[in-house]
């Protein structure tokens, strides 16, 4: 074999050496990219006959299988290395998180059940202190002189249906827009919600005419900051000291100086309602 010939073949062998260095630099070049991109330390590369191997990955190893877009292949010494688009990691130990999802899936529905019964107990005790409030002033006035509210609809449906009618009933006055918390104020103190928004025509033409700071009811001596706060403050006070709705006996009790002319204003200003 000629001199040429032999160092031909030198340079061959030496540029698929160097040829197989370079697919296996690359490789690791995609490699390392990879564990930065996900944060990874501790991976170690060994290269050996221009080959790629891995080990001291703490999460996991490279796949055996990779499925990549593009590869190109160099044969050589017996073996076939491959220079991938793209390299596959493999956790050596994978995490089942279903159970995680699952419990907290679990939490959030109890949390659920948990309120619905909340305000479903909320709602029952309401309309029980209602209808025992009916029944008081049944019992102690032998009847009632307007009739009955039904609270059994419940909050929603009371609070939306007396909404709107108190709000058609205070359009135009300062109380105008508080249908609202009239209706809530009633619905949780258990009182017939005409019977306030009526006393305030009584007293002060809905607001228009306060002898104190939001006081449209002549209610004592007191003032407050806002038309809710009065509202609250005022149905609250209605369910403590006089009971459920209107009376000859309430009416001497909360003017009583012309009490009947008083009770006959404020009733007739709940009918309308």
């Amino acid at each position: 074999m000629s001199c040429a010939v032999i160092r031909k073949g030198k340079c061959l062998a030496k540029a698929q050496t160097h040829k197989k260095t370079n697919i296996a630099a690359k490789v690791a070049g995609v490699v390392c990219a990879s564990l930065v991109a996900v944060g990874c330390v501790g991976f170690s590369l060994a290269f050996a006959g221009g080959g790629l191997s891995s080990g001291g990955f703490g999460l996991g190893k490279i796949s055996q299988a990779v499925v990549v877009e593009q590869s190109e292949s160099v044969e050589g010494a017996g073996s076939t290395s491959f220079v991938a688009s793209g390299l596959v990691i493999e956790s050596t130990a994978q995490r089942d998180i279903s159970r995680g999802i699952e419990e907290i899936a679990a939490e959030e529905e109890a949390a659920r059940i948990a309120a619905e019964k909340a305000r479903i107990a909320a709602e029952k005790a309401a309309i029980e202190r209602a209808n025992t409030a009916i029944a008081n002033q049944i019992a102690r006035e032998g009847s009632l002189v307007i009739s009955p509210v039904d609270f059994s609809i419940g909050r929603e449906a009371f609070i939306a249906h007396w909404t709107e009618r108190l709000d058609k009933y205070l359009a135009g006055s300062n109380l105008a827009g508080y249908g609202k918390t009239f209706a809530t104020a009633a619905w949780e103190n258990g009182v017939d919600p005409r019977w306030s928004p009526a006393i305030s025509n009584t007293e002060s033409s809905k607001g228009a005419n306060c002898f104190k700071w939001h006081n449209a009811w002549g209610w004592g001596q007191s003032s407050w900051s806002s038309w809710e706060q009065a509202i609250n403050a005022h149905v609250a006070g209605l369910a403590k000291g006089y009971g459920y709705t209107i009376s000859l006996n309430n009416a001497a009790k909360y003017c009583p100086p012309t009490y009947e002319q008083w009770y006959a204003d404020t009733l007739s200003e709940m009918r309308r309602i």
